[in-house]
């Protein structure tokens, strides 16, 4: 029967593997991220730790995690982490390595064991123990080949020598991060990391003993908080501890984003399966002959009605292999397009739960685009059909095709409206002023080789003459080494207090800043908004008075109706006064979208070399710099790869980017939701008015006799052109009204995903509404057309 209709076939077919396609795909994406456990054993006795602080979840101090991890009972182990890169020296030439500083129960605690060799234990974590490094597994087959001899080998990682005392698990990765070596964080020798009123953005995260709920292991750390809170008050008051699931906190953001994606594909396939069942319904009346001969050849509704439904489920299977290779290749394509914007992307896979879901998917869709039409002619009118006549048939089928049509459109109307509103959102995005101008500056971090011994100033005499190389590479305007907080790329933040106001009693109770440590080209090399006073300048230097510029929300926050330029501030970080000069535009340091409730909007810059004595050494190994260019910034690379070689062969240049391209990235997960949305919304808009055009061109069709009476009794063409446009726009209007209905209500849901426009945007609404009324009516225009040209007594002699 299906090899009698290839057209109606095909059609069927592709119309389903569209709506099962584009679910498959979007499962897929929210089985691996949302639902399944992360790749250790046990993943769901994992949990994230943080300091809580008024207003914001901070990092922990190290010696804080130790009393964590000393006195709680809810937790098999703990361990901590930070980011920390080195300079793999030896080679040819020095690289770059992503690091990682962890804890010696770090793999124990993921419930991870080394692949070879050994993993860290207590003896290795600790000030003056014997430095060793374990490698990841890509980092070993890149540089040694994949040989088992390393073990027992040296590293020299930024001038110290670690020897290699084993080998992560292949394909190991932690909060969607490769890393290449880890060493012990214990050994770190550092004022500030043994600072309790420090963190050096250091993360913890422990497993709960079997049996022990998150709940329990909240009430106890909560207890834990209050008595480090007693002991250590400058430290600790105020600071609680926080206690998430570590797949919430890897995977939370993306979640609303994900759910609001997979409801619209849900969307599409109803209007796929509506688009089908009016397809079908229209097939179904030209069979009213073959239905009739089985009805007087003795066969029930029961035997009609299973062999419709029959017809309909081998489609939908068919459609639904259709839909797996949709899914496979359009799944890889957004994956390839955005991986940064989702979490676990490399975790995405088309695995047995996927496969069930596309099989349980195509069956229902089979059935639900088949009962309406097979219920609807399980009987049909033996005695019309032996007179050959279409008089009194359908009138109920009739108003199934409009219902069915009119769903379409109003579920239509609900993937429009929220393509609109993404779209709108998204515009609003590209016209936020970021605070700087990104064109033409460019940003990369820079590694110097460590010298033990070098004193303050002959570290700050290397950065100038790095200066010195940069304002001579042609086509750089200006440039700045910087560190700190840098936009959409790391936040720092330090406690300060306003000088003639009554000093806080600890740390905790001061108010925060981001800040940024700058020279003077910064302000030009990022094309920043000078507002009051000036900017930091060269002769703000280790032997003048320290200095520091504020961004107006400062201002406005802590200095309302009073001028700041000249007033001073306590860094309590840096532990120095500094008297502010200027007050420049804000930069929006996470991006043009809406900041986190606890984001600290606040920002200070302060001059690099005016940084305390016992602090330089720490920022030379690792500084970025951005740089402004008269033309394509990355035709300056070579040459500033160049430059910094010869200043010094085992500098280390990486992490390049551009400032547009990073501004662009930060937008990545929008652009996704927009695009994935609007091609929805297209489809949708499309499928329906093959509904529309369908449902016209049948009662068109089935009309002819009444079209030749109305024509043979004086009507003319303009009358019959009305009559059958008015018919699609009813059924039109009523879509348009059912589904601003339902956009109304489902669009709140999409509130988070949306910036500078509301759920209920009256300009959205109406131009989605003005938009599918225009295409209905072009839908309508050519079988309306069509009917003109009925020949009143052609039609009047067939009947």
């Amino acid at each position: 029967m299906l090899r009698k209709s290839p057209a109606f076939s095909a059609t069927v077919i592709v119309t389903l593997a569209l709506g099962i396609g584009a679910n498959t795909a979007l499962f897929s994406i929210v089985n691996s991220v949302l639902l399944n456990p992360l790749p250790y054993p046990s993943s769901h006795q994992l949990v994230a730790l943080y300091e809580s602080k008024p207003g914001q979840e901070a990092p922990v101090s190290y010696p804080n995690f130790l009393d964590w991890q000393r006195t709680a009972q809810s937790f098999s182990s703990m361990a901590i982490y930070r980011h920390e890169d080195y300079n793999l020296m030896g080679s040819h030439q020095a690289e770059r390595v992503n690091g990682l500083m962890v804890s010696w129960a770090f793999l124990t605690t993921l419930g991870l064991h080394p692949h070879l060799g050994r993993d860290f234990v207590p003896d290795d974590d600790h000030i003056g123990a014997a430095p060793v490094v374990m490698l990841s597994d890509a980092f070993w087959h890149r540089h040694f080949g994949g040989s088992t001899a390393v073990l027992g080998s040296s590293l020299d990682l930024g001038g110290v020598n670690y020897t290699i005392i084993g080998i992560v698990p292949a394909g190991f990765r932690f909060y969607d991060i490769d890393r290449d070596v880890f060493t012990p964080a214990g050994q770190l020798n550092d004022e500030s990391w043994l600072d309790r009123r420090v963190d050096l953005s250091a993360r913890s995260f422990g497993r709960l003993k079997p049996g022990v709920t998150l709940a329990q292991a909240r009430a106890e750390m909560d207890s834990i908080a209050r008595h480090l809170a007693v002991a250590y008050p400058e430290a600790n008051k105020n600071v609680g501890i926080s206690v998430v699931s570590m797949k919430e906190d890897f995977i939370g953001k993306v979640t609303p984003l994900l759910l609001v994606l997979l409801g619209a594909v849900a969307f599409l396939l109803l209007i796929a399966c509506a688009n089908v069942a009016g397809l079908l319904l229209v097939r179904s009346m030209r069979r009213s002959g073959e239905f009739a001969v089985r009805r007087a050849l003795g066969a029930g509704s029961g035997r009609i009605i299973s062999q419709l439904l029959t017809e309909s489920v081998m489609l939908a299977g068919f459609g639904g292999l259709a839909g797996l290779l949709i899914a496979f290749f359009g799944t890889k394509a957004a994956l390839r397009f955005l991986p940064d914007a989702l979490p676990r992307s490399s975790e995405v896979s088309m695995d047995v739960r996927v496969l069930l879901f596309t099989l349980g998917v195509s069956l229902l869709s089979g059935v639900a685009f088949g009962l309406a039409p097979a219920l609807q002619f399980a009987r049909v009118n033996i005695l019309q059909v032996l007179r050959q006549t279409t008089r009194g048939a359908g009138g109920g089928r009739r108003q199934l095709q409009s219902f069915v049509v009119a769903a379409e459109v109003a579920l239509s109307i609900v993937l429009l409206v929220g393509a609109g509103l993404m779209l709108r959102s998204f515009s609003a995005l590209l016209r936020v002023d970021p605070g700087y101008n990104p064109e033409h500056a460019i940003t990369f971090s820079l590694s110097l080789p460590p010298h033990p011994k070098a004193t303050a100033d002959q570290i700050r005499a290397r950065l100038r003459q790095f200066d010195a190389q940069m304002r001579g590479i042609p086509g750089v305007e200006a440039g700045s080494i910087t560190l700190g907080s840098r936009p959409m790329i790391h936040d720092s933040e330090l406690p300060f207090w306003i000088e003639g106001q009554p000093k806080p009693d600890g740390m905790n109770e001061m108010p925060q800043s981001t800040f940024y440590l700058v020279e003077s080209g910064f302000q030009r090399a990022m094309g920043m908004t000078l507002k009051r006073g000036r900017f930091i300048s060269a002769q703000d230097n280790e032997d003048t008075p320290i200095v520091v510029d504020i961004d107006d929300d400062f201002a406005r926050e802590y200095f309302a109706n009073q001028n700041p330029v000249g007033q001073h501030i306590h860094i309590a970080g840096f532990d120095v006064e500094a008297e502010i000069v200027g007050v420049v535009g804000h930069v929006r340091q996470w991006g043009p979208g809406n900041d986190a409730k606890d984001a600290i909007e606040a920002q200070f810059y302060y001059p690099f070399m005016q940084l305390p004595p016992k602090m330089i050494p720490l920022v030379a190994d690792g500084s970025a710099v951005v740089l402004r260019t008269q033309g394509d910034p990355t035709a300056t690379v070579a040459a500033v790869r160049r430059a910094v070689s010869q200043l010094d062969p085992g500098a280390v240049i990486y992490a390049v980017d551009t400032m547009d391209g990073i501004l662009t990235k930060s937008l990545a997960a929008r652009r996704l939701s927009l695009v994935l949305l609007a091609g929805f919304a297209v489809l949708a808009l499309a499928l329906s008015c093959m509904g529309l055009y369908g449902v016209l061109s049948y009662l068109a069709d089935i009309g002819t006799r009444e079209i030749g009476v109305r024509m043979a009794l004086g009507a003319d063409r303009g009358d019959v052109l009305r009559l059958i446009l008015k018919q699609g726009v009813s059924m039109a209007l009523l879509g348009v009204v059912v589904g601003f209905v339902l956009a109304l209500s489902l669009t709140s849901l999409m509130s988070s995903q949306l910036f500078g426009v509301t759920p209920h945007d009256p300009l959205t609404f109406v131009s989605v509404g003005a938009l599918l009324v225009a295409v209905a009516l072009l839908a309508c225009y050519i079988p309306a057309k069509r009917a003109t040209r009925v020949d009143p007594m052609v039609a009047l002699r067939y009947e």
